[in-house]
């Protein structure tokens, strides 16, 4: 597909033409539901922890005899029902990873790319030239550009100038092509990306022709002169035709003998 290439003042700068693998990729909800709850889930630290009754300090005395004193009874402080005690069933630190596949994580990349481009929320960017951080200068660049909203800014590697300057601009963030992922698509409502970024991007992910191509078999056809080289040289005797062989010439041999016998 073709779309239109942005310079910094806002202005169309020309027409390239961009991969459909990567951005017109039909849309999978379910996939791209599965890989952001995946990427949200391996984010989490798994550290929260709390003591059992048995885990808490003290609490090994009965606090009361069990009959007569008109009292619910009771066997030690630091029981769940007590203020200070132990908490039942608390959480424990745990892992919360979980595991995806390959393709799986890639398809749902370019589905996500793809509802951009579908949704008119991709804009390409020919490039930024901020040699120096400058706040002012990029939030020019966004203002020409008519992105007021949050905005993912991917360029092709990490820059620490454009870094600097988008670090003070509210809902801006800024990612190399290669840290590309789904839950930042999702969070911001718009893509700004440069167009090394994207040609980086294509051959990085756009690879579904060499992934998915059917297998190459073998012509077996050889040509006359090896079908007649074949079929000159001689084969080799298996095992089998050996035995069979010693099996009839020992018959034959037995055969001889009794007859030579009768003869006499």
């Amino acid at each position: 597909m073709h779309v239109n290439v942005y310079d910094p003042q806002g202005e169309i700068a020309g027409e390239v033409q961009i991969s459909d693998e990567l951005f017109d990729t039909p849309m999978n909800l379910g996939l791209v539901h599965q890989a952001y709850i995946r990427q949200r889930a391996n984010a989490r630290a798994g550290t929260a922890s709390t003591k059992q009754r048995g885990e808490v300090r003290g609490g090994g005395r009965k606090p009361w005899r069990q009959k007569g004193t008109g009292r619910a009874r009771a066997g030690t402080i630091r029981s769940p029902l007590w203020r200070g005690g132990g908490v039942t069933f608390g959480p424990k630190p745990r892992s919360y990873r979980q595991d995806m596949p390959k393709k799986m994580r890639r398809l749902a990349l370019r589905c996500s790319l793809s509802d951009k481009q579908a949704s008119s929320k991709l804009t390409i960017i020919d490039g930024l030239n901020i040699e120096n951080p400058s706040t002012k200068t990029l939030a020019g660049i966004l203002r020409a550009l008519n992105l007021n909203r949050s905005t993912l800014l991917v360029t092709d590697e990490t820059q620490s100038s454009i870094v600097l300057s988008a670090r003070n601009i509210p809902k801006v963030k800024t990612l190399p092509v290669s840290h590309l992922n789904v839950n930042d698509l999702i969070r911001h409502d718009h893509l700004l990306i440069t167009l090394k970024a994207v040609r980086k991007a294509e051959s990085i992910w756009a690879e579904l022709e060499e992934e998915y191509s059917p297998l190459v078999v073998e012509n077996n056809n050889t040509s006359p002169e090896k079908n007649a080289k074949r079929s000159s040289t001689p084969k080799k005797a298996s095992r089998r035709s050996k035995n069979a062989a010693e099996k009839e010439t020992t018959a034959e041999s037995d055969s001889g003998e009794t007859e030579m016998e009768e003869a006499k």
